[in-house]
């Protein structure tokens, strides 16, 4: 913990809170009172009214059954389980009461509560608190409670400071805690309280650092393929080469060219022999891990497009000048093995229906900072974000049903509105033009390419899903 953190975590301690008790039970055989036990899915919440609740057949995730049952550790009932199959999301939160002041427990204090995990080979966890309105602060779990799995009840200890950032009021918690699940898994907790004072047993990112902390995507619905796509994208880098003319660099918005954006890639960029370095859900510790563990080395692009970061706004809500300082290690690490790339950093995407969403705000102040990135020499910036947006800000789901991730029509947008600054940076031999040119009969020409080796051959792309080969030299009239 560094020294300033430090201090102000002691000035919440102060004798101002000398009454506060050295414990506070969150959950020992029943919650605090007049608090409850819920439940929750992707869509559904219910509390526990008797000895177990359940919710299953959803709409949206049909496979899902998500349980929470009264369970015994050491006498009956003292314990919870939550038992999640196929879940996108399940959780098991203390609820619903009096809001609880946490200040007294900042300073020196800990968390601790057993844990049983019983099944988490296809699951994972995060143990999670509320620190006032729009405020949630979580410490994932996933590698460390997989090792758990099957050896029983363990105590855990976690420092408060795992779960506290400068600025946070912990003065009236309307939820002290909660488990939360993703996948398919089965853990009990028991015993849950904070303590004044307490020696932690479990490390925790730090929040200030962990954005340049170069990791792995260790989520329960990533770890199964992230490490898989890394390993493909190292071959398929080797196999294109020097030829590669760009390389996107991202997260799931950069991966979905291969998915919603496909059409538009294979007319646009695919001619550029472009390679598609997105993983989905990646943050910009994740995008480290992958430059530094060899996705870039033996290419040599003329230009390297970047657009991450809205991850670390929606997984962690994360300080703006956290993420951009990410961006930026990102950069740094990016032109010592790519020296001669041009890089077209990308201002995050807009999220959210409506211009104050809190975390398109929070995407727009990282923007601003990142805007200061730019050199205009080896470093470009460009903010495309109005072109996904109606005239008073709105985001429609016509572009992005998710409100995040761009159809095939957003990838359009994407590419049209790129393309002018990106053909600057690009070669005269490998620049495109995206006027629409009619044909005649149906359809229209939406790109031409020009060959990067024969002067005067153009290869003509249609919206109806044909390409030409026009050759300046037997087609004098051609325009």
């Amino acid at each position: 913990m560094n020294i300033r953190l430090a201090a102000a975590l002691a000035v919440l301690s102060s004798s101002a809170f000398a009454a506060a008790p050295n414990e506070l039970n969150v959950y020992a055989s029943r919650p605090l009172d007049s608090w409850h036990i819920q439940v929750s899915d992707f869509e559904t919440n219910k509390t526990l009214e008797g000895d177990k609740v359940e919710i299953s057949r959803q709409v949206k995730v049909p496979e899902s059954v998500v349980t929470v049952a009264k369970s015994t550790k050491g006498k009956k009932d003292d314990a919870l389980t939550l038992d999640f199959n196929k879940a996108w999301y399940a959780s098991l939160r203390v609820d619903g009461g009096k809001p609880v002041d946490l200040r007294p427990y900042l300073a020196k204090g800990v968390l601790a509560l057993d844990v049983n995990v019983q099944e988490l080979s296809n699951g994972g966890i995060t143990f999670k608190l509320r620190c006032g309105e729009d405020c949630e602060r979580s410490v994932p779990y996933l590698v460390p409670a997989r090792a758990m799995a099957g050896k029983g009840w363990q105590h855990l200890v976690f420092s408060m400071s795992c779960f506290y950032r400068e600025g946070d009021d912990f003065s009236a918690v309307t939820q002290p805690f909660a488990l939360d699940g993703s996948g398919t898994g089965k853990v009990s907790v028991a015993n849950v309280k904070y303590q004044a004072s307490g020696k932690p047993n479990v490390s925790c990112p730090d929040y200030k650092t962990v954005s340049v902390t170069p990791d792995k995507l260790n989520e329960s619905w990533s770890v199964d393929w992230w490490t898989k796509r890394h390993e493909d994208k190292l071959a398929e880098a080797k196999q294109v080469g020097k030829s590669a003319q760009v390389v996107f660099i991202g997260d799931s918005i950069t991966h979905n060219w291969e998915k919603d954006g496909l059409p538009v890639w294979n007319r646009v960029y695919k001619p550029l022999n472009a390679l598609d370095l997105g993983f989905g859900g990646d943050r910009t510790e994740n995008v480290l891990w992958r430059l530094l563990h060899g996705e870039v080395d033996g290419l040599a692009p003329k230009v390297a497009v970047l657009m991450f970061g809205t991850n670390n706004t929606g997984h962690r809500q994360e300080d703006p000048k956290t993420t951009a300082i990410g961006i930026k290690r990102n950069i740094d690490e990016l032109q010592k093995r790519l020296p001669d790339t041009r890089i077209l950093l990308l201002a995050i995407f807009p999220r959210g229906e409506k211009p104050d969403d809190k975390l398109r705000q929070i995407n727009e102040k990282v923007n601003a900072i990142i805007a200061g990135f730019a050199d205009n020499q080896k470093v470009f910036f460009l903010d495309i974000g109005k072109s996904f947006l109606q005239a008073d800000g709105t985001l429609s789901r016509d572009i992005m049903p998710d409100l995040l991730h761009p159809n095939e029509k957003g990838y359009e947008i994407w590419a049209k509105a790129m393309a002018p600054t990106l053909n600057k940076l690009l070669p005269n031999a490998a620049q495109y033009a995206w006027d629409n040119v009619s044909i005649g009969g149906s359809g229209f020409v939406s790109g031409l390419v020009t060959s990067k080796t024969e002067p005067g051959l153009v290869y003509a792309r249609t919206d109806v899903g044909g390409a030409y080969r026009w050759d300046a030299k037997k087609n004098a009239g051609f325009r």
